[in-house]
């Protein structure tokens, strides 16, 4: 059996327990999962799944308006820079 090192971490005890469950549920031990899930981040160079911050609900409800105005064929669309510059500056 290869040598093993102790890694101590800090974690909510709500979370961890339904850890231990999920893993066991999968026949392994959260240190079992532990160990695969630092192999897979080796041999993805990072995570080895995506890591993203959420999206407030203001965002979301942006990207939701431009979804709608993309798919708009009567929405305004402009061919420059500088027609969407005059635009604006003609609503002063």
């Amino acid at each position: 059996m290869p040598k093993t090192e102790i890694l101590h971490i800090r974690v909510e005890p709500e979370i961890k327990q339904m850890a231990d469950q999920t893993f066991r549920d999968l026949g392994l031990t959260t240190a079992d999962a532990v160990n695969v899930f630092l192999r897979k981040s080796i041999d993805a160079g990072g995570f080895p799944f995506s890591v993203r911050r959420r999206l407030s609900k203001e965002t979301l409800e942006a990207m939701e308006e431009a979804w709608r105005l993309a798919r708009d064929p009567d929405a305004k669309t402009y061919h420059s820079m500088e027609e969407i510059i005059a635009e604006l500056e003609s609503d002063d």
